[in-house]
């Protein structure tokens, strides 16, 4: 877990990026759309609203929630399921409107696309999170503390 801002702002970074990338190639795939092209040329919009949404919406509550919990808070992988699992509910709800008023706009079915993307994109985002992206994510940044690029300076 990130020990200081420029961690913390790094893993955000990492984290937001593999789940964009990754969850926009999942829709493009059950919608028939998978093409390089089409992948890239949402990635950059998809990454700045789901950089904004989870840095400024979904994060602080998401970690209240979390530590509200009842779990064991002296076990670090209780607490990692625990924040991982409430910040991809809050993510899943805010990008699969996203994604239908991206696709669809705001038609008078919005509701039902709306329900149907975010059971489906939640099926896939909190295994992809907790088994793939999170572990990944917490590596590199394990990794990256080797470097002195990261660490808090004084001056």
């Amino acid at each position: 877990m990130p020990q200081n801002k420029k961690e913390g702002l790094f893993f955000t970074t990492i984290v937001c990026f593999s789940m964009v990338i990754s969850m926009s190639a999942y829709n493009l795939l059950l919608h028939g759309q998978f093409s390089l092209g089409n992948l890239f040329g949402g990635l950059v919009p998809g990454f700045i609203v789901a950089f904004f949404f989870d840095v400024l919406v979904v994060s602080i509550p998401a970690k209240k929630i979390a530590f509200a919990l009842p779990v064991n808070k002296e076990k670090k992988l209780h607490m990692i399921i625990a924040v991982s699992s409430c910040m991809v509910l809050g993510m899943v709800f805010f990008m699969s409107m996203y994604g239908v008023f991206m696709q669809f706009g705001f038609t008078e079915n919005f509701m039902s696309y709306y329900i149907g993307a975010f059971s489906k994109n939640l099926i896939m985002a909190l295994p992809l999170q907790l088994l793939v992206v999170g572990p990944i994510c917490r590596m590199i940044l394990s990794m990256s503390r080797q470097t002195s690029w990261l660490k808090e300076t004084n001056s």
